[in-house]
């Protein structure tokens, strides 16, 4: 049996109605599944705007502009409980809709990449050297086809 993992979203009330949160969560937990992330454990995923975006990138990476996904890991466990809160993920909706019609795919489409992008990124993944990016890129490959319905897996570029 597969461990189990509560996604925390937190979306934008003017947001909400464009969001599947259903295809969030599953996008999530397909990375944490198919990162054999232990469980139980838990994430925030929060789905905003370019403004908060844009604050979170600057107070915390020092790049005062908007971004599409920032993800903040955490690694604690709950002493009591045994539960690892795994951490944070901020995705700019506007910025995911434009890269969705670039991309010619669904917004769930992109925001599934993004999750997954993000949950790589909580679990100790990174892209800043070419192996490392490699790897990143076939996990988040992975995780996507294991997503029904199939989405493209164009690869995330930051």
């Amino acid at each position: 049996m597969a461990p189990y993992y509560t996604i925390v979203l937190k979306i934008d009330a003017a947001l909400a109605a464009q969001v599947d949160r259903a295809g969030l969560r599953a996008a999530a937990r397909a990375a944490l599944q198919q990162q054999q992330a232990p469980g139980p454990g838990t994430l925030s995923l929060m789905v905003t705007d370019d403004a908060a975006l844009r604050r979170l990138n600057s107070q915390f990476l020092g790049i005062d502009r908007p971004t599409d996904v920032l993800s903040f890991p955490n690694a604690e466990t709950e002493p009591e409980s045994g539960v690892r809160y795994y951490g944070d993920i901020a995705i700019s909706l506007p910025r995911a809709q434009a890269q969705a019609r670039v991309a010619k795919h669904s917004l769930l489409a992109e925001l599934q990449l993004l999750v997954a992008h993000g949950v790589l990124h909580l679990l100790g993944h990174d892209h800043a050297r070419a192996q490392d990016k490699a790897r990143m890129w076939q996990a988040q490959g992975a995780i996507l086809s294991a997503l029904a319905p199939p989405v493209r897996r164009r690869p995330r570029g930051g």
